[in-house]
């Protein structure tokens, strides 16, 4: 699986360390930096490693959503009021089953000294707010929903708009970490550029006391003197990796910078680290959420699934792991015209049929499957009703004719990107290291491996089985500054 060893080195094998710090960061996303900047603020002199030619990781290709509640200024100016309890509801609910209780709620009751921070280094959040669903929004809004009040989530928390999208021209990860960046060059923080994390090196009492890295094919040797913080990022550019953790995510393009190898992973495994939810995974489905909303996401026998109102990552998740992507959007030619062009991304119908039937044979479903779908769910819209998957009344509306179907097999094409996917969906991975709050790495006795922290997509942080946008950003950024911090006063 490696071209190179990845078990840990023994110090005593260290002829020379060329460089040495209080707290080594290896990788330079937002998880990294924000690992940086606050262990550099408790007063340890760090140094930040990247394995590419500058940082900016997956975060910087990201659409620039951040999970954040609690009653920031933003849902205020919005009119929207919530409480770290709601938020803690919500995500536990969403991120589910088995999502991380602690770390949920640490997040959520310091979700509203996040946000400061933040803005503190210069992040910008506009105060008004996009009220449609969407992946990323049109516009430079600053606030947008996240399924917090479809079914069954509204049910179990006050619901409340907390996608704070970075304000941008497109997608907003790249100001995220323009920002971040210059936060770091203005604290001084020295930057290892093309230099990558090799192996990690330990002691004679197995702490963690540095890390071998490759720059050029030539090995350095990093002692740090207080602790070693990987935020390296998960492993869905790995395809052995995949297929033998999360085999139902091998062969579909990854949502990444490319280079999500599960390195960092690994060498902590080799020192003793235990792993959770490897075989989890985010599923970006190739639909447009406007058009899934106003329509029918059915499967390949015509039943629809899930409520096309909540985060369409949990459709995607549901359409993957439970019907294999084989998936339509199914909707009428007046649900396709209310889309505002500019949110389409281009997308336009795969097939068009003035009757059901004839929409059904198309799609090669079972004769009367699809006819009997569209009749129960039209029967009960006439009524603003969904009995059977409790979708908001806001979005009901008996479909009529002509037709359609988007299959989501043939990808999208998001205006950032410029092509379409390939393929019916973006993934990357949820799994990786079991970690603490304050980041320190657990080994499988659920004893702290000394020395050695972690966060963002190199941990399972928050996450379980569920995703929400803006919580890789969100807890990366937050867990990040947690891991440097309690590294820097180990």
């Amino acid at each position: 699986m490696w071209k190179s060893s990845v078990k840990p080195v023994p110090a005593a094998e260290i002829p020379e360390f060329a460089h040495e710090a209080d707290v080594i960061v290896a990788g330079y996303g937002c998880a990294g930096a924000a690992a940086a900047l606050d262990a550099h603020a408790a007063g340890a002199h760090v140094v930040l490693l990247e394995r590419l030619s500058g940082g900016g990781g997956s975060a910087a290709l990201s659409g620039g959503e951040i999970y954040l509640g609690g009653g920031t200024p933003i849902q205020e100016a919005c009119g929207f009021a919530d409480t770290p309890e709601d938020m803690e509801q919500f995500l536990l609910a969403a991120l589910g089953p088995d999502a991380d209780a602690a770390k949920v709620r640490a997040y959520s009751r310091g979700s509203r000294e996040h946000y400061d921070w933040l803005v503190g280094h210069g992040v910008p959040f506009k105060p008004s707010l996009w009220d449609s669903p969407t992946w990323v929004p049109p516009t430079d809004d600053g606030l947008m929903w996240m399924g917090e009040a479809a079914h069954p989530f509204a049910d179990a928390a006050t619901p409340a708009p907390r996608g704070h999208r970075v304000t941008s021209d497109g997608f907003g990860g790249k100001v995220l970490m323009q920002v971040l960046s210059e936060a770091v060059a203005k604290a001084g923080i020295p930057v290892h550029t093309d230099t990558g994390a090799q192996q990690l090196i330990v002691d004679e009492a197995g702490r963690v006391v540095g890390l071998l890295a490759r720059n050029y094919g030539k090995d350095i040797a990093y002692k740090a003197r207080r602790g070693v913080v990987l935020t390296t990022g998960g492993f869905a550019d790995n395809a052995a990796m995949v297929a033998t953790h999360a085999p139902v995510l091998a062969g579909l393009p990854v949502n990444s910078d490319g280079g999500d190898d599960g390195r960092g992973i690994a060498m902590a495994q080799a020192a003793g680290a235990a792993v959770r939810n490897m075989a989890a995974g985010q599923v970006g489905i190739s639909l447009v959420p406007a058009m899934a909303i106003r329509g029918m996401v059915v499967n390949d026998h015509g039943q629809r699934f899930i409520n096309e109102d909540v985060y369409p990552g949990l459709i995607g998740q549901a359409a993957l792991f439970k019907h294999g992507l084989k998936v339509w959007v199914v909707l009428d030619e007046e649900a396709y015209e209310e889309v505002p062009e500019i949110e389409r991304w281009g997308v336009r119908p795969h097939f068009v049929a003035e009757t059901v039937a004839e929409l059904e044979a198309e799609l090669g479903m079972p004769d009367g499957a699809l006819q009997s779908s569209v009749a129960e769910y039209n029967r009960h819209a006439e009524q603003g009703a969904d009995p059977y998957f409790h979708k908001a009344e806001r979005w009901l509306r008996p479909l009529r004719a002509p037709f359609a179907a988007i299959d989501v097999r043939r990808g999208i094409a998001p205006p950032e990107y410029g092509e379409t996917s390939g393929g019916g969906a973006e993934v990357f991975t949820l799994g990786g290291l079991v970690t603490t709050i304050d980041g320190a790495v657990l080994d499988h006795d659920g004893d702290a491996v000394p020395g050695l922290y972690a966060a963002g997509r190199a941990t399972s942080s928050m996450h379980a089985r569920g995703y929400i946008s803006g919580t890789s950003l969100g807890d990366g950024t937050y867990f990040g500054r947690r891991a440097g911090a309690a590294a820097a006063q180990s």
